[in-house]
């Protein structure tokens, strides 16, 4: 029976996360709306809509929500060129391909964006599937993108490990059923990872593909 192996991939595989908080803290700040970036780095990975909800409030005026996330993919997409991969995170997805797991991507990016994100990993060939924002109607930390990266693939929760970077990840996974895997290089401590649902945390993914072998993806 096949097993899946499912990324998150902001903060995860690819070193962005700051860039996505001085992104979002900027269109933020062009809005009117003073949000400290150590607020901001808290909500990333959760998709524009939810992301805006937690910092800004549901009493917010909702119809500036649509300005504020095209401010935030403009800003950020000047970044698409040259966003980094995280050390040996292509490396990783090929020996787990190779191992035989089912890579599967799972992200709150999309379009433009994850092909950017894609081109950073340089890993397609060991790449399945991706679940992105616009194929569910709740990100995370509802399970939906686990279980929909899952369906896509054919594979039970039961046999699937996620990895991601942020609580949101974690609590997604856990909603989902699936063993969960917590990084460090997002900029999250490993014991919120812990707390949020997390079996295992390394470093980066450098960290886990030394470790594979001791690893849930062993």
């Amino acid at each position: 029976m096949e097993r899946a192996a499912v990324f998150d991939v902001d903060g995860t595989l690819v070193d962005t996360n700051h860039l996505h908080v001085v992104t979002w803290w900027e269109a933020l700040r062009q809005a009117g709306h003073r949000v400290p970036m150590h607020a901001v780095h808290r909500a990333i990975g959760l998709g524009s809509t939810d992301l805006i909800a937690h910092l800004l409030g549901e009493d917010r005026d909702k119809d500036g929500d649509a300005g504020l996330s095209d401010a935030h993919k403009a800003l950020y997409g000047q970044y698409f060129d040259r966003l980094p991969a995280l050390r040996d995170a292509g490396a990783l997805l090929k020996r787990l391909h190779g191992n035989g797991w089912t890579v599967v991507l799972a992200t709150s990016a999309s379009g433009t964006e994850l092909s950017a994100l894609r081109r950073a990993l340089d890993a397609d060939e060991a790449i399945a599937a991706t679940a992105s924002s616009d194929d569910v109607e709740q990100g995370k930390p509802a399970p939906e993108p686990v279980e929909h990266a899952l369906d896509l693939v054919g594979v039970p929760a039961e046999r699937a490990v996620f990895v991601g970077d942020s609580v949101w990840d974690m609590r997604a996974g856990r909603r989902a059923g699936v063993r969960c895997v917590g990084v460090l290089c997002g900029g999250i401590p490993r014991a919120d990872l812990e707390e949020a649902g997390a079996q295992a945390v390394y470093a980066d993914p450098a960290d886990l593909l030394a470790s594979l072998e001791d690893s849930p993806l062993a």
